[in-house]
């Protein structure tokens, strides 16, 4: 049996939201920095999508159809591409309509639905599904959750979807001395197999390529496959998943990163054996050797691979909460642009930006954070959940004179609040003389993406 090498790329653009202001709230809906999205869409659209995939594209067809790759594409970022670079979208009809790429299911709005809420989960898998189906001729057969957040609940929610694959990370706490270089099974239904991410080949791309301290730099294709090589003497699948964006945006262009892509087939095809294989391949040619036990929600996101770059302090889990509790109103409203900005507040990126970790995993925190402090984001971010259920508090009341009925009241954040909210309050205040106080001694913003 040929030894495989599954890549696969993630594409996603947050709705980046503008500065909203405690005395915004109930003046208006314009949640969303219009401005900077188009900008930085265009700008990585320029860097990395556009080039990167007229690239995978000769790459295919160089090799006639033995490069095989595959994506997940975000729906929020599916719809940007829509409004402001329809080219990018056209460019990856292109590919899918080689045969040799496959197109992922994952959420929706690029959020921890999985974690709360199995309806709310369960609607967005379908809604993204249609729409990569509607733009890439494509129903997808492969799932890969948010971050590839994982546990053996998310995993049999995911077949009961009608998913036989799902890609997670091979967690060094959860795989302890087995190999992620397998294919593995859910522990409550093993007929979902599993593909776990080599997470030291994977970021020797998307983190150390361009690092010159890094004894093994410059990395080059040949020896990349090197590694491969002896990672596969006894194993069956080494899995690369990493952001697209890692080729011409996080490692620019100047670095040779499209060079070492362009090299990379080549390299693998030439060892005899060797052999490109998309997700759902994968599973059908390995046997899986064990299930996977994983009790307890796992990503591929820092040092932990665990959910605590987005629900890891009191700031994140109050407002990740907040917006939950509207769930249920924000259904039996069935108002489409409440709809619409519920789906693009659970965006995971909004929680990353209130991230307080420091040390190692610090340093690409703020890379992506596009705000001064996590208590700036946690401010802003609330600030527009009060606009929000303001709006559907006014809309509850509206529907409620119209039909003539009483209608359960939502609850705002003018009624009495708890203790957990006065707690959320003073954090707040906090945050809000931290802020003053980093504008005072000259902080800088980090960079918007």
């Amino acid at each position: 049996m040929k030894k495989s090498i599954c890549l696969y790329f993630q594409v996603h653009q947050p709705d980046r939201l503008r500065t909203y202001r405690f005395f915004d709230i109930g003046t208006g809906t314009d949640y969303y920095d219009d401005f900077t999205n188009r900008t930085i869409l265009r700008r990585v659209a320029d860097r990395c999508y556009l080039p990167a995939n007229n690239l995978m594209l000769e790459l295919i067809k160089e090799h006639r159809g033995e490069f095989r790759i595959s994506y997940s594409v975000s729906g929020v970022v599916m719809e940007q591409f829509e409004r402001y670079m329809p080219e990018v979208i056209e460019s990856f009809k292109e590919l899918a309509g080689t045969g040799c790429v496959e197109f992922l299911a994952e959420t929706y709005s690029h959020s921890l639905s999985s974690l709360i809420s199995s309806e709310e989960f369960s609607r967005q898998v379908r809604e993204h599904s249609e729409m990569t189906e509607r733009l890439f001729g494509q129903k997808p057969v492969t799932f890969r959750n948010t971050e590839l957040i994982y546990s053996d609940k998310i995993g049999e929610s995911v077949y009961g979807m009608g998913f036989k694959t799902m890609l997670t990370e091979g967690a060094k706490h959860i795989l302890g001395w087995k190999s992620p270089n397998y294919v593995y099974t859910n522990a409550i239904n093993p007929r979902l197999k599993l593909l776990l991410r080599n997470s030291s080949l994977s970021d020797d791309i998307a983190f150390r390529f361009s690092e010159r301290s890094w004894p093994h730099w410059p990395l080059t294709a040949e020896k990349f496959v090197t590694w491969i090589a002896e990672a596969l003497v006894k194993e069956d699948i080494v899995n690369i998943f990493m952001d697209y964006e890692t080729f011409g945006e996080h490692q620019q262009e100047s670095t040779g990163i499209f060079g070492f892509l362009r090299h990379l087939p080549q390299a693998v095809l030439s060892r005899t054996g060797f052999s490109f294989v998309t997700p759902s391949q994968a599973t059908s040619i390995h046997q899986p050797v064990a299930p996977l036990h994983v009790p307890y929600a796992i990503s591929w996101a820092d040092e932990e691979r665990d959910t605590t770059a987005w629900l890891g302090n009191e700031l994140q889990n109050e407002a990740f909460n907040k917006l939950y509790s509207a769930e249920e109103s924000v259904k039996n409203l069935n108002n489409p642009s409440l709809t619409s900005d519920f789906r693009k507040l659970q965006e995971s990126d909004h929680l990353y930006y209130m991230c307080t970790k420091f040390f190692s995993d610090g340093a690409v925190h703020n890379y992506f954070n596009p705000y001064d402090s996590p208590y700036d984001a946690f401010i802003n971010y609330m600030n527009v959940i009060s606009d929000f259920l303001l709006r559907i508090q006014r809309e509850t009341d509206s529907q409620g004179e119209k039909s003539g009925t009483v209608i359960a009241e939502v609850t705002t954040p003018a009624k009495k609040k708890s203790k957990k909210q006065a707690t959320t309050k003073k954090i707040a205040t906090i945050a809000t003389k931290d802020a003053r106080s980093t504008a005072q001694s000259g902080g800088k913003s980090k960079r918007n993406h």
